[in-house]
């Protein structure tokens, strides 16, 4: 299968990022808490990390539009970034790994606690996880609030059912969305990615949601 994404941007589907259409959950209750609680952080750097698609870039984008902050990936930070971010408070590193510039990066932290800025910073895993070489870098790379998005439980799973659902105008009886809760993985990932198929065998055979095409689309 194709990335993700690029499938799921076939269908033009409209993206919320509103502090409303953020399900919270036991599951991401701690980050969110944390965004809210700004700036009363224990650190001036905050690291949410979580498997793809577990949220991290629906809540960066609400801590964005509440709290006015510079947004960029990780990767693409520059000098020229460092400059532009002394006219901001705060600033957002989206998709963070170890491919990012280890000395500029190090500034850029030291700024943050020198300047009283904060960094909100998305990743996969934690990022004093990375195996960063500078370490300088490693030893301040350690130095962070850390939150993780869990998996996501059953009720948070019925959650991004009806949301994803409702998206696509696709109408699903509940005892079938408890079937399907049964047997997913417990991996947003898989949840999308099932989404997508389900809507795709749906469209291509011009039926309506029913036990058999969910199996199909679970692969039970």
């Amino acid at each position: 299968m194709n990335d993700l994404n690029q499938l799921l941007l076939q269908f033009d589907l409209k993206q919320n990022y509103m502090n409303e259409d953020f399900y919270v959950n036991k599951s991401n209750f701690f980050a969110f808490s944390l965004v809210e609680k700004w700036p009363k952080w224990e650190k001036n750097i905050l690291n949410v990390h979580g498997e793809k698609y577990c949220g991290k870039t629906h809540l960066s984008n609400i801590f964005k539009k509440k709290y006015k902050a510079f947004k960029i990936q990780a990767n693409e930070f520059s000098q020229e970034s460092l400059k532009e971010f002394k006219i901001f408070e705060n600033l957002i590193l989206d998709d963070f790994d170890e491919n990012v510039d280890e000395k500029l990066m190090y500034t850029l932290f030291n700024v943050a606690d020198q300047d009283n800025k904060f960094i909100l910073i998305n990743s996969l895993i934690p990022i004093n996880q990375f195996k960063f070489r500078l370490k300088d870098f490693v030893s301040r790379s350690r130095n962070c609030v850390f939150a993780k998005i869990e998996n996501p439980d059953d009720e948070l799973i019925f959650a991004i059912l009806l949301k994803n659902f409702s998206d696509r105008q696709i109408k699903v009886d509940k005892k079938l969305i408890d079937f399907i809760i049964k047997h997913i993985d417990r991996s947003y990932g898989k949840i999308y990615e099932f989404v997508y198929k389900l809507d795709e065998i749906s469209l291509k055979r011009k039926k309506s949601i029913d036990f058999k095409i969910i199996k199909e689309a679970l692969k039970v």
